[in-house]
């Protein structure tokens, strides 16, 4: 697994490397002079002669691939520049923001593995029964709905009406819960409708019937068989899951203000901050690979039969 694990890094390097060019160049190629927005957001007059020197200090008037290579040897150091708004270290701000979103992922796929497990696992035993109709009208509602508008549907019902949540969430428990349930509910009905599917191919297999004929437990045979088959399309699910949440939280954050990559991001767009900005797209498509390979190495964790080559 050690050396697998090894030879897909090593291959991941230069979409790591084409990842880099391409968020530097679309940086680069976005109307707008960051330190004209800087000087502005001073104020006081600009005059041409300060705004030189202002490029000139933040290295915008180098050549496209200088800039670009010091960039990337900075990055292999560990150094992600310095914000352009606030001249704060931009890797700190990515820490914070990263901890905020890695919560709020975190918290969104732990309550919708715990809620649509049982859900799918019980609405496949029980298929077609009204439990089972009622699920499958919630589900495909709650797949259909975008996150940004069960986000505001959430926040009307809790925070204007009932009043039971700030309309801006708090880094706290309680200034999370909405943020996570806006998240959670499309996970939550994607992840069921995949685990009652796979469940219910599985209780067809002919190991199942061949189970029963021999007075084996529904529970030992859901549980140490059916369950244990589905796990591969349960794990694609999740990790597929995972990450739309990571680098697609970006509405839902902003909408409640969680102080997260998202919230970040959009922050920075607007201010022409673009080492936040490359920072925080080039730190997001990291997550994604390794996901992707922890994902693929799960795999083989539970099914021994799956070639490592």
């Amino acid at each position: 697994m050690l050396k697998y694990s090894l030879k897909r890094i090593i291959k991941l390097i230069p979409v790591l490397v084409a990842i880099t060019l391409m968020v530097f160049t679309l940086m680069y190629l976005t109307p707008g002079d960051p330190a004209l927005q800087k000087l502005t957001s001073q104020g006081g007059a600009v005059t041409p002669e300060l705004l030189a020197a202002e490029r000139h200090e933040m290295g915008l008037d180098r050549p496209f691939f200088v800039r670009y290579f010091d960039w990337v040897s900075n990055i292999v150091q560990g150094d992600f520049g310095n914000s352009y708004s606030d001249d704060q270290p931009v890797a700190s701000k990515l820490l914070r923001a990263l901890a905020y979103t890695g919560a709020l992922a975190a918290a969104s796929t732990l309550l919708s593995v715990v809620i649509a497990l049982p859900i799918g696992v019980y609405t496949a035993i029980r298929k077609d029964s009204i439990f089972d109709n009622i699920v499958r009208i919630f589900t495909f509602t709650g797949n259909a709905m975008p996150n940004f508008l069960i986000a505001l549907l959430l926040m009307f019902l809790f925070c204007i009406k009932i009043k039971a949540f700030p309309v801006i969430a708090t880094a706290s428990l309680k200034g999370m819960f909405l943020p996570t349930l806006a998240l959670s509910i499309p996970m939550i009905s994607r992840f069921a409708r995949q685990t009652r599917a796979d469940v219910m191919c599985q209780l067809s297999e002919e190991y199942v019937i061949g189970m029963h004929a021999r007075g084996v437990k529904e529970r030992i045979i859901l549980f140490r068989n059916v369950l244990h088959n589905s796990a591969g399309s349960i794990i694609t699910i999740v990790s597929l899951q995972i990450r739309v949440l990571i680098g697609g939280s970006v509405v839902t954050e902003m909408i409640f203000r969680w102080p997260g990559v998202g919230n970040l991001m959009i922050n920075s767009i607007t201010t022409r901050d673009y080492p936040v900005v490359q920072g925080a797209v080039l730190i997001l498509s990291i997550l994604q690979v390794l996901i992707n390979l922890l994902t693929d190495l799960s795999y083989y964790v539970i099914d021994k039969r799956i070639s490592m080559d």
